[in-house]
């Protein structure tokens, strides 16, 4: 087998939206870790406060806090997955090239499936900015004007 220069132009060309594509999951992964994080810290701070002595109001937080946990879990889980899809996009495009294979019902069928993926990752991550602005709503103070 005999690959030329211009063949492996037309492969990266070929393979730039994909790649593209994953730098913007990536983010989204980071987006996704950071919301994960600052609710672990804040349900961190509510147990040791629950530690001292129960109080419902901070068992609320904490219940709502575990549920966006989940749901952050779920968003990462299908963020991860679709990545990993788009990577096995860019692979099979340089393999189906370079080797001559039809690839292209798998290429089409993983890339379907990655988007799948990745609205369902969005899904997931609104729902819980859904129920954080919910919250943040109902516990409210209300300021007394003096």
């Amino acid at each position: 087998m005999n690959i030329q220069v211009g063949d492996i132009g037309h492969i990266i060309q070929l393979a730039i939206a994909p790649v593209f594509l994953l730098t913007g999951v990536c983010t989204n992964l980071m987006v996704l870790t950071n919301r994960l994080a600052r609710i672990i810290d804040r349900s961190r701070v509510l147990e040791d406060r629950l530690d001292i002595g129960y109080n419902d109001t901070y068992m609320g937080e904490l219940d709502t806090l575990y549920l966006r946990s989940h749901l952050i879990n779920y968003s990462i889980t299908l963020s991860t997955a679709c990545g990993l899809l788009i990577c096995l996009v860019i692979a099979m495009l340089f393999l189906g090239d370079t080797l001559n294979l039809t690839l292209d019902k798998y290429i089409a069928a993983f890339f379907v499936v990655a988007m799948l993926s990745l609205i369902g990752s969005f899904g997931y991550l609104l729902r819980e900015i859904f129920i954080a602005s919910k919250a943040m709503r109902t516990r409210r103070h209300v300021r007394i004007e003096s």
